[in-house]
Order: structure tokens, then C-alpha cells, then sequence
């Protein structure tokens, strides 16, 4: 999923060029790639507004063109344009006036924050109506490709309101002998009823009226000319024109009507085993979620796989495959009888839809089909064979809107049975812990992300080799509600899930950005490097936001030093490639984490052009082991031959110091030196060898 926020096409009126630049920067500093114009005039904006725009943020006054006149071209144009105004401070009569003029809102001058949230809602609230307009167009197209449909639809089609024909088609004139579909408007319905039909028809329609599902009625109807034909009627609740009606499909019966229902039942079958075929169960159980919705009625879905299928099919071959099919039909036929609809649902399941009960009821019913199939013995082309089912289960009630999801737990219960003939039964409380589990680690974050809740840490990276720079790895830290902190694993791994993870690393880098010039400012020569994640690596807007940030900072581009994962850069080689050659254009520093864990780690060097290489940490394990060490040493003096500086993570202990000094190592980093700390206060000068 992608999490690029849209180009924002921004209008200012502002009389300062300076004040209008530094509101264009405030927008793509917190993440919005910006389009913007200034007003000059008010033909200038007369012809802007030719174009579409998404907000306009407007000074208190401006000797060009007054907001109000500019509110008044917007409404006399009718344009769908927020207009935020931005007042002085303590000015809360500005705020009223100007909403009271049309303004979205009020906004304080000094308050960038502010302008942003205020800009963030409207933001949302118009691609909303946009939306809306969309789908309303949308709609009309629907309808009218709907009713060309009706128009030409081979059936005879009508729609009834309190027993009048509002609407016929063509078909259905031609059904009834008459000419012209006006002869028929206006027309009560039952005039086309035969006479000795006529009283069951009203009885009909008195019952149907209110009813909310389908309905069929036979009846004998009459044409213009005054002959009869056998006709079946299929009612449905409809609208037409906006207003509830009732269409009404007619088909007049063939002469063979035995046949006709024996092809609808034919092709309704399935032809190995004789239940029905899963297109025909699916609407059963469409039908059957209906009714839980409009009664609350209950009903019980069970698919039961057959276990280890495609191996039996290997030995008794694909006919007999389908005899075996047709005999374990037939044993659930005698097992259910008229207590469940059953269906062949794929090549190697059965389903079973269980009308009037909950699953907890079924289980007995469930548990002695497995009984029952264990214990028998299938006679297939004269050898002996046997089965198991693993059988799934999932309720239908009130809260069933879509059937679909009911097949989809079905089958979950079905593929969580490994050990065959077993049952499992869908438990809602499962489902709600794990997605309680993965929706508040979601909301933790996107709570964070709008709250700037987020806490950065910061871990210092030590050289061994005496770099006087100061360095430090920026961490992200997170509480949950009660004040714990949540595993950085966790939170990041929900934020991907979510499509946030982009937004998370914008956060961290504006953040960062903020934090380190302040630190700068006095007198501090500190470097940063900062993680990014998958998704950043397939960000096209990161490079451009990043030197507009960088310039909005007055940073240096290589104070900061930003840090791909190995696995990440492996599996978007081509986006982390033209990452690397981006932020080297912008003389900003690159680093490889975790690196040593692919097989061939020194290939994905030849394709990104990185200036720190930082050593996965599970190298470190058993540096005891002589080998160890020189594989260690070796992999450290390749790094070198590249002109790569080297990092090591998790140094958590003093042992391994010695050992990583004679390595040759660059910088280090561990607890044993010292943890994150929300402070960038190492004495660097003491962590020198």
C-alpha cells in the first residue's frame, strides 16, 4: 500500500515573498509535497482559479487583493476551495468575522502548528466531497447504463408501485400484445391477470408488499387480443426514479414446464456427486445470511476437507477419485438427510449449510459424521479405501452481512486442522484478541504519529580510532497507554502492516532534523544516522522533501548519515540504487545495516554506492573461537579495501573490545558503552582509545 501523501496545490494571498516561502517550506517540512502559487492581484486570481486548487491560506490584509473580495470571486465562480485566514494572535474577532464571510477557519499567525492540523482537516473534508460528487456521478452512470439494460433485457421487465405499472420495458409490451409501452403506463397490474387468477394475485401482492426478499407466483396473464399464457412471476423489492417499487420479472412457461425445472435443477447439480455445485450453494448461503440480517435467524456452515486427497488420488487415480467422491456424498446425504443443504465445494471438500442452528449446536451432528467416516469402509474399484475429514465451522447470525466472510472462517477452521479428522469450530474471541493485538499497536502508532507522541533516542557510536566527530543512531521509542514501552520490533512491523511505515520514517527525519540543529547551534559537530525502512527505499518524494528540509534547517546535508537494512536493500536493489545515487547528489552519507547476513554480501556492495558499512550483530557471537575472529577480520579488511567504514553493534560487554580494536574495526556501539538515551550527552573525548 502506498502511503504518499497527494500534491497539495496551495494558493497564497500574502504580500510577503519571504512569508509565503516559508509557508510553502512548513508544508513539505511536515511531509506534504507542495504546488504552490501567490496571489498578485484579483485578475490574477480570476485566472488561477481556472485551474483547480486544493486551499487557499490568506494574510489578515493584503494591499494586493483583500480576502473578502478574494472569498467573493471564489463563491461567485463556485469553486470548492477552503479558505483558511490567518489573524493576529489574540484576535479572536478576526476568526468570527472571517467565517462568518466563508472561511473555513481562523488560524493565529504564529501558530505553524496549528495552520497545519486546520490545513490537514479541510484537506480530508475536500477530498471527501470530492469523492462524493464523484460517486454521485458515478451512480448516474450506473443508473443509466441500468436502464438501457431494462430497456433491452430479452425478459419482460416492470415496476410496480401500489399495484400500477410505473415502468415496462420493450419485452414486456411485446409479452402482452400491445404496441406501445404507453398503453400499458398507469395501468393497474392485475387488469393483465387472468380473471380466475386475479384473487390469489391481490392476496399476493397484500403479503409481498412489505416483504424484503424474493418471491414467485404463478398465474395465468392475458395479452391485448385477449388470449392467455401460463406465466411465472419473480417479485424483488426495487427503487425506481428514488422511490420504492417493486420489479417484477415475467417468463412465460414453455409448454414443457417438467423439462424446464429439470434443466434448472440439472444445472443447479454437481454432475460426480449429485449435491449441489458450489455457484448454486453460494446463493443459498447469500439467501441464508439475508435472513439471519432481516429475522435473525441462525444457520451453521461447514466445510469438510477431505485429508491427504491429493495422495489418494496418486493411488486409486482420477475415476476412481470421483467414485469415492459420489460415495462419500452419498454417506453424508444419510448422515444429514433433510437437516442440512450440502454442496461439493472445491476438488476435495464438501460444505454443509445447517439452517435453524448455532455451530455449538452442530458440534454433536459434526463430531458424529467424523465417527462415522473413520469407521467406514469404501468399496472403490474392488480395494478397500479410507478417509478422515478435517471439518471447519462458522456461524451465521444478524451480524453475517456477507457470506463471504462466513466461507472465509470456515475455511481458516479448516486449514488450522493439521492432524485430519478433527473439527474446529470458529471462535470470534480468537479473532477479536489477535485483531485487538494488531489494531492497538496500529492505533498506538497512527496516535502517535498525530499526536507526536513518537520519543527519539539516541545511542552514541564510538570510534576506535580517534574521529572527533560525534555520532549517534537515532532510535524510536514508543508507550502504550499504560506507560510500558513497546518493542520497536512490534510497533514498526504493525506500521508497515498498516501502510504507515513511510509516515513513521517522515516523523523520525523531521524530528531528528529539528533536534539536531538545535543541538548543533551550540557548538556540537554531531552526525546522525537514521533508519529507513522498505518503504521509504520506494519513496520518489524522500529526495526532494529531504533538501527542502535540509535547507528549511540550515543543515549541512551530511550531518545526517541514513541507514538501509541489508534485507531491504537486497529485495529493492534497483529503488535502494537510485536512493543511494540521490542523497549522494546531495552530499548526504550513506550506510549498509546489517550486513554480513546475505550469502554473498560483498555483491549487493558492487550495485550501492554506501560510506559506512555496520556488521550485522549475530557476527559477533563466539568471538572465543579463533576462526571466528579471522573470518571476522577477514570480512572487516574487504570492507576496507572498498573504503568502507566499518561499525559493530551490540558491544554489550568489555571482552569483545580488544578483539574489535585488533580487527581493525572503525566505530562501535553497545550497551557496554551506552544504552539510547534521550539526550545527545556522550563524552565522546572518554570514549576514545
Amino acid at each position: 500500500m502506498s502511503t504518499e501523501k497527494k500534491t497539495v496545490r496551495l494558493l497564497l494571498l500574502e504580500d510577503s515573498q519571504n512569508e509565503a516561502e516559508r509557508l510553502i517550506s512548513l508544508f513539505r517540512n511536515s511531509g506534504h509535497a507542495t504546488r504552490a502559487h501567490r496571489l498578485t492581484s484579483s485578475a490574477d486570481l480570476v485566472d488561477t482559479l481556472q485551474q483547480t486548487w486544493d486551499l487557499l491560506i490568506a494574510a489578515q490584509h493584503s494591499e494586493n487583493l483583500e480576502p473578502s473580495e478574494a472569498l467573493s470571486a471564489i463563491r461567485r465562480q463556485g469553486k470548492d476551495l477552503p479558505f483558511l485566514q490567518r489573524v493576529a494572535d489574540s484576535d479572536s474577532e478576526a476568526i468570527t468575522e472571517a467565517m462568518l464571510l466563508g472561511a473555513q477557519d481562523g488560524v493565529p499567525e504564529t501558530d505553524d502548528e496549528r495552520l497545519l492540523l486546520v490545513a490537514q482537516r479541510e484537506l480530508k473534508n475536500l477530498e471527501e466531497r470530492r469523492a462524493r460528487r464523484a460517486a454521485e456521478v458515478a451512480l448516474r452512470e450506473a443508473e443509466k447504463r441500468c436502464q438501457l439494460l431494462l430497456d433491452s433485457s430479452v425478459d419482460a421487465i416492470t415496476y410496480v408501485h401500489d399495484g400500477m405499472h410505473i415502468y415496462v420495458n420493450r419485452a414486456y409490451v411485446e409479452l402482452f400484445g400491445y404496441s406501445d409501452a404507453d398503453d400499458i403506463a398507469g395501468m393497474p397490474m392485475i387488469d393483465l391477470i387472468k380473471g380466475s387468477d386475479q384473487g390469489a394475485f391481490k392476496d399476493f401482492l397484500k403479503t409481498y408488499q412489505h416483504s424484503e426478499e424474493h418471491a414467485e407466483l404463478l398465474c395465468g396473464g392475458v395479452r391485448d387480443d385477449g388470449s392467455q399464457f401460463r406465466a411465472r412471476m419473480t417479485f424483488s423489492p426495487a427503487t425506481y426514479d428514488g422511490e420504492p417499487c417493486t420489479q417484477v420479472v415475467i417468463r412465460a412457461e414453455s409448454d414443457n414446464a417438467e423439462l424446464a425445472e429439470k434443466l434448472r435443477e440439472i444445472s443447479s447439480q454437481d454432475l460426480v456427486t449429485g449435491l449441489y455445485n458450489r455457484v448454486h450453494f453460494l446463493e443459498l448461503l447469500d439467501q441464508g445470511s439475508e435472513r439471519a440480517v432481516r429475522d435473525g435467524s441462525v444457520a451453521t456452515l461447514a466445510i469438510m476437507r477431505i485429508d491427504r486427497h491429493a495422495g489418494l488420488l496418486s493411488e486409486i487415480g482420477m475415476a476412481d477419485g470421483d467414485l469415492l467422491l459420489a460415495d462419500c456424498a452419498g454417506l453424508l446425504r444419510q448422515h444429514f438427510g433433510d437437516r442440512a443443504q450440502l454442496a461439493r465445494f472445491t476438488d476435495d471438500s464438501f460444505a454443509a449449510l445447517l439452517p435453524g442452528v448455532t455451530p455449538q449446536q452442530a458440534e454433536d451432528t459434526l463430531q458424529g459424521l467424523l465417527k462415522k467416516v473413520e469407521g467406514h469402509l469404501f468399496d472403490i474399484g474392488g480395494r478397500t479405501v479410507q478417509i478422515t475429514l478435517s471439518i471447519g465451522v462458522a456461524g451465521i447470525s444478524e451480524q453475517s452481512t456477507q457470506s463471504q466472510l462466513v466461507v472465509e472462517r470456515a475455511l481458516r477452521c479448516t486449514e488450522q486442522l493439521s492432524d485430519g479428522n478433527a473439527l474446529k469450530l470458529y471462535d470470534p474471541a480468537e479473532e477479536l484478541a489477535a485483531a485487538a493485538s494488531r489494531g492497538s499497536l496500529v492505533a498506538m502508532v497512527q496516535q502517535a504519529l498525530d499526536t507526536n507522541s513518537f520519543q527519539l533516542l539516541f545511542q552514541p557510536i564510538i570510534s576506535l580510532h580517534g574521529d572527533e566527530r560525534e555520532h549517534y543512531e537515532v532510535l524510536l521509542h514508543l508507550n502504550n497507554p499504560q506507560g510500558e514501552p513497546v518493542p520497536s520490533a512490534d510497533f514498526l512491523a504493525a506500521a508497515e502492516q498498516a501502510g504507515l511505515a513511510a509516515k513513521v520514517d517522515r516523523w523520525v527525519l523531521l524530528n531528528a532534523i529539528r533536534q539536531l540543529g538545535e543541538h548543533r547551534a551550540k557548538g556540537h559537530n554531531t552526525r546522525l544516522f537514521i533508519n529507513l525502512g522498505a518503504a521509504s527505499l520506494q519513496d520518489p518524494t524522500l529526495l526532494p522533501w529531504l533538501s527542502a528540509a535540509f535547507k528549511a534547517a540550515r543543515l549541512p546535508a551530511d550531518a545526517l548519515i541514513m541507514q538501509l537494512a541489508e534485507p531491504d536493500a537486497i529485495a529493492l536493489l534497483k529503488q535502494a540504487k537510485t536512493l543511494c545515487q540521490g542523497l549522494a547528489e546531495l552530499h548526504c552519507k550513506v550506510a549498509l545495516n546489517r550486513f554480513g547476513g546475505a550469502l554473498n554480501p560483498f555483491n549487493t556492495l558492487r550495485h550501492l554506492a554506501v560510506d559506512f558499512v555496520k556488521l550485522d550483530g549475530g557476527l559477533l557471537q563466539d568471538l572465543s573461537s579463533e576462526e571466528q575472529r579471522e573470518n571476522l577480520k577477514s570480512l572487516i579488511g574487504g570492507l576496507h579495501a572498498q573504503a568502507k567504514l566499518t561499525m559493530v553493534p551490540n558491544v554489550d560487554n568489555p571482552s569483545v573490545l580488544t578483539t574489535l580494536w585488533q580487527t581493525g574495526v572503525n566505530y562501535v556501539q553497545g550497551l557496554y558503552l551506552q544504552g539510547p538515551s534521550p539526550r545527545m550527552d556522550y563524552e565522546f573525548s572518554s570514549g576514545e582509545e
